[in-house]
């Protein structure tokens, strides 16, 4: 029996709020890598793992209140606890290793496409062993070309995250940043959605608790540490304001203008003195010899 699939049972709210949590989590873990990448310190570490925390929490949670929306009509829909924290755990693990590659390796080419990809695959793996975590009387069953189609479009929006942390500069641009990432996450996870179909087992079931009841519990600690990192941003004037251009200090020149620069000449044998190389044994000087290096004598030596 195919089960009626309904994605928005509380309409614009569940995918309004979860756009949200998807920018909270990016704009903090963006501000998070930048300020570790452009201004080195002991807390580097900290800073990195802070920001893949907040992004993995921020990309979960959005993931979770979009749930919330999703009902099938003939099935009650449960969630499993341990696979469902565990969805959690991965997408941290993942954007973790992704952030701390493009952290200590440098923001290379290389390194964003390779840290991204990880990021993405995490983000990927987050949505669908969180799916793996539902419990109906039923069976799920994916379109692979539109799950291939979400894994593209999570693996790009990560990576294009990456190059915002380290080429946004100023809290604007950052902020247009964010919302990119949450438009892109969301994309991600509705694509995903669009590749369901449920077969159920036998006539329908009863109704149950709404999902909303049976996840709101488990949003509660991810949530509160969203706002814990948020007042941890906000109390670092760098992570807030990034780097804008009027407060870098300019470069000086090494030699004032119209002065030539002092120029250095090395010698074989180190310093000299009257022209006689140090190391080499001393010669008469001639009076001719003497005048050539300005030594002026009345006499031979």
């Amino acid at each position: 029996m195919q089960g009626t699939v309904d994605g928005f049972s509380y309409g614009l709210v569940t995918p309004v709020a979860s756009f949200l949590m998807a920018c909270l989590g990016g704009a903090l873990g963006l501000r998070c890598t930048t300020r570790s990448l452009r201004h080195r310190d002991t807390f580097k570490a900290g800073w990195l793992l802070l920001g893949a925390t907040s992004i993995g929490t921020g990309i979960w949670t959005m993931h979770f209140i979009a749930m919330m929306g999703f009902s099938v009509q003939q099935a009650p829909v449960d969630y499993d606890r341990p696979i469902t924290f565990a969805s959690l755990g991965v997408a941290i693990l993942m954007v973790g290793i992704g952030i701390l590659i493009v952290g200590y390796r440098g923001a290379t080419a290389l390194t964003l496409v390779t840290g991204g990809t990880i990021t993405g695959l995490g983000i990927a793996t987050m949505h669908y062993l969180g799916m793996a975590g539902m419990r109906l009387h039923g069976r799920i069953e994916y379109d692979t070309a539109t799950v291939a189609l979400s894994v593209v479009i999570a693996v790009v929006a990560a990576t294009t995250a990456l190059w915002a942390a380290v080429s946004v500069h100023g809290f604007l641009a950052s902020l247009g940043a964010s919302l990119v990432m949450g438009v892109a996450v969301s994309g991600m996870h509705y694509t995903a959605m669009a590749a369901v179909s449920v077969h159920l087992n036998g006539a329908a079931a009863p109704a149950t608790a709404p999902a909303a009841s049976l996840l709101l519990p488990m949003l509660i600690g991810p949530a509160v540490f969203l706002i814990l990192a948020a007042v941890v941003v906000m109390f670092d004037p760098l992570l807030v304001m990034g780097d804008p251009e009027w407060r870098r200090t300019p470069v000086r020149a090494v030699h004032r203008p119209g002065v030539p620069a002092p120029r250095h000449v090395p010698t074989h044998y180190g310093p000299t003195h009257y022209g006689v190389p140090a190391g080499r044994p001393a010669r008469r000087t001639t009076r001719r010899t003497a005048a050539v290096h300005g030594v002026h004598r009345s006499q031979d030596w």
